[in-house]
């Protein structure tokens, strides 16, 4: 059989693999083949970002109406009404059915390829038993997969992943969560809203959201816990029983009581719970992808430069976008190298110079945003202190608690903490973070400031609107200057 060509060919249908191929091909007549085994669209749209935040957010409009006055009274003595948060946000993942996403991609001129992709030569990607040829380029954008550690017992138990998490259909009473990372803290709130009466998060270290200010992780732990949930630091998992373990599907308890080993806790060294979530970080897909053919690694991450081009491959036709490259393992960073991405491809297909940022992904070196999107939620852009001074940087820092009129009207018993990681040889903003209600429609003015590098006298200048919350830059600006 020929093989079939296409100028581009992009091994992946999530965000960024989508992205990648319109960008590479718009106002061209050039072609695009997706390559996708499971769903176009991809974890966010399915497993992840989508479903758990259609999930998180009827927890953030119930907590709101619990603490105002003239609503709370009429809705503190109910919960969520769990099958209308599940329809919902089976709503928002179009019920794993990604018909409108293959139309999308014919309306724009991209080929979907369904199956399991491997490259076999350069510029050239099997199909099963269909072979394509790329004219100029093909993108890896196959993302990560779950992790679950190899410990005695655990995976046979069959514990959950995050897809579980998101794509619950039975809520387990008592729920263990492996973890303290976004995964766990998100899980773990909507999971206990939801009627988990019984969670535990089982953290080896000391501190929830450990990549971030330590304010913001110790704000979340201290209100989880109000919420009745245990958080065991220092603790982990050695080992996992579950003699009647089945796999029920995605989703659902599978089987019965899982009994825990744990160690590093003073606590009781076992614990038996209806499930077990294991959010202990993710695995770059690269597996089985044949790298080893064009003389890359046959798994781990793919190395790029800032043109998203991998490394270590002769000539420039390899890329690699979004969590595969493990620059930066978030949706909206991904969809960004993918444009960056997409406009290499078409300007070396074109034969155009790569002259201008539009051609170099910068930002997701040290000027990526992020919201997690607990009660409280987690707003953070750029450096935290530790990893300004750990890149040579000369900084000071700046915080207060959101205390503002806009923050009081929201809700009746807001509390929240801003801060600014200050470079004092340019004098402009390196890293910004933001605890409380509502706030990650504050992280964008931040990442405006941190990536246009923009002086502090400037940012005095801009005025925030009263009253809202984000007048908590006017607070944080006049504290560095009473510094």
């Amino acid at each position: 059989m020929a093989p079939e060509e296409f100028d581009v060919i992009v091994i992946g249908g999530g965000p960024a693999g989508e992205n990648a191929a319109a960008y590479a091909i718009a106002g061209s007549n050039r072609t695009a083949a997706l390559v996708e085994h499971q769903l176009v669209g991809g974890e966010c749209s399915y497993w992840a970002c989508m479903p758990s935040k259609a999930l998180l957010r009827p927890v953030e409009v119930l907590s709101t109406a619990r603490h105002m006055p003239g609503v709370g009274e009429k809705v503190n003595a109910y919960g969520l009404d769990t099958e209308a948060v599940l329809a919902r946000r089976d709503r928002f993942t179009h019920n794993l059915d990604d018909s409108s996403q293959v139309l999308w991609a014919d309306s724009v001129g991209i080929d979907v390829i369904r199956g399991s992709a491997r490259v076999t030569d350069v510029r050239e990607v099997t199909v099963g038993e269909r072979v394509l040829r790329a004219r100029h380029a093909v993108v890896l954008a196959t993302g990560t997969t779950a992790s679950v550690p190899d410990l005695p017992g655990l995976r046979a138990a069959l514990p959950w992943t995050s897809r579980d998490a998101t794509n619950v259909r039975e809520v387990p009473k008592r729920l263990a969560v492996v973890g303290g990372g976004v995964v766990a803290c998100e899980a773990a709130t909507w999971l206990h809203e939801l009627g988990a009466d019984e969670v535990t998060l089982l953290v080896r270290g000391s501190a929830l959201l450990e990549r971030t200010e330590p304010f913001a992780g110790e704000l979340v732990a201290e209100k989880l816990r109000k919420h009745g949930m245990n958080i065991r630091f220092g603790t982990s998992v050695q080992s996992a029983s579950r003699p009647d373990a089945a796999d029920t599907g995605v989703g659902r308890i599978h089987g019965g009581p899982v009994t825990l080993s744990v160690s590093g806790d003073s606590s009781d060294p076992e614990l038996t719970v209806d499930e077990v979530l294991v959010a202990t970080g993710r695995t770059p897909a690269t597996a089985g992808l044949g790298l080893d053919r064009v003389g890359l690694p046959d798994h781990g991450y793919v190395t790029v430069d800032d043109h998203l081009t991998a490394t270590g491959v002769d000539g420039d036709w390899l890329y690699a976008v979004g969590d595969v490259n493990g620059r930066a393992l978030l949706t909206h960073m991904g969809k960004y190298q993918a444009r960056v991405c997409g406009d290499v491809i078409a300007a070396r297909a074109e034969g155009r110079p790569l002259d201008g940022p539009r051609f170099v992904a910068s930002a997701d070196h040290g000027q990526v945003p992020q919201v997690v999107f607990t009660t409280p939620e987690v707003a953070a852009v750029g450096r935290t202190e530790s990893q300004s001074r750990a890149d040579g940087l000369d900084v000071g820092v700046v915080a207060v608690d959101i205390d503002v009129a806009g923050a009081a009207l929201s809700r009746d018993d807001y509390s929240g903490r801003a801060s600014l990681v200050i470079d004092r040889a340019t004098d402009t903003v390196v890293g910004a973070t933001f605890v409380g209600s509502g706030v990650a429609e504050l992280v964008h003015a931040a990442t405006v400031a941190v990536v246009g590098r923009v002086p502090l006298e400037s940012l005095w200048h801009a005025v925030p609107s009263y009253p809202t919350v984000s007048e908590v830059w006017l607070r944080l600006l006049e504290a560095w200057r009473a510094r």
